[in-house]
């Protein structure tokens, strides 16, 4: 990464299709980490105490230049997006506000302390162009849509908050695009959109290139209106 030492120490959190494209394109790296829910230490996003004891066990392996949260679900029980207001159920809310905007937060709140307190450093999340308000003209996918939005303003907080103990910090929410991932499988036409190593490619380059923390931006480092 651009601005940073040479000797980088990444984390990876979430072992999906991007999470692991990332992994692959950083293990160049001085040292990448990557959890999920079967690695060592493991973690559920919906436990805080996984996660504190996850990040407890990964202290001595730090600081942390690079930490990307690429955890998120679409499809929740086996339920896709609602369409429709008649279709909102209020368990399978409260679902994907645990694991696209809960889990988040706590993985802010125990990895956050795991970054540098000098020098330029990225925590990085997965969001969403649909969690984007000023953006939303299409309606629907009332759940992803508020969890993703919710995520946003998670991460410009604690942008704020972050800067005030580490200054080069840069605290960024990114919209990776349609990925080929099993994620998007049932919203997308065969080809459609990034392989996830396309898409790690260019995640990395705009992580690499950000300098404003608590943004909002997509896979082309343009801003997406919040």
């Amino acid at each position: 990464m651009s601005g940073v030492p040479a000797v980088v120490t990444c984390l990876i959190i979430g072992g999906g299709g991007i999470g692991q494209a990332l992994a692959n394109a950083v293990q160049t790296r001085e040292t990448t980490i990557v959890l999920s829910r079967q690695s060592e230490p493991a973690f559920d996003l919906t436990d805080e105490s996984s996660i504190a004891a996850a990040a407890e066990m990964l202290r001595d392996k730090g600081p942390f230049q690079l930490i990307v949260d690429a955890t998120g679900a679409l499809v929740i029980d086996g339920r896709g997006p609602e369409k429709r207001l008649a279709e909102l159920d209020s368990a399978l809310l409260a679902r994907a506000f645990a694991i696209n905007a809960i889990g988040p937060a706590l993985l802010l709140k125990h990895f956050a302390p795991l970054l540098p307190k000098e020098g330029r450093c990225v925590f990085a999340t997965l969001s969403a162009r649909v969690g984007s308000i000023g953006d939303n003209r299409l309606g629907g996918w009332y759940g992803y849509r508020a969890s993703k939005a919710a995520l946003n303003q998670i991460w410009r907080t604690a942008a704020i908050e972050i800067a005030r103990k580490r200054p080069d910090a840069v605290l960024l929410a990114l919209q990776p695009g349609t990925v080929r991932t099993r994620l998007s499988a049932r919203f997308t036409t065969p080809g459609q959109g990034f392989s996830p190593a396309e898409a790690a490619d260019k995640l990395i380059a705009v992580m690499d290139a950000a300098r404003e923390s608590g943004v909002f931006l997509d896979h082309a480092g343009d801003s997406v209106p919040w």
